[in-house]
């Protein structure tokens, strides 16, 4: 039971390092459409708030593993 406990929480908190390195790329992400929209380079702004949609539901997925895992 120990082993498991140990691999759920090292998992815990791999999770929360990416987690948090999602939220950096979210905002960049996002930072930089709003740049290229402003530039008039609406394909590319467009083309990245979709990326800036992925990561999101990505991050959402990985708050309900840790919640999983945390259960």
């Amino acid at each position: 039971m120990s082993d498991q406990n140990n691999t759920g929480d090292e998992s815990i908190a791999e999770l929360s390092s990416v987690a948090f390195q999602i939220e950096d790329l979210i905002s960049r992400v996002t930072e930089t459409a709003k740049s290229l929209e402003a530039a008039g380079l609406e394909t590319s702004a467009h083309e990245l708030y979709e990326v800036e949609r992925s990561l999101l539901s990505a991050s959402r997925r990985l708050r309900r593993a840790k919640s999983e895992l945390k259960s």
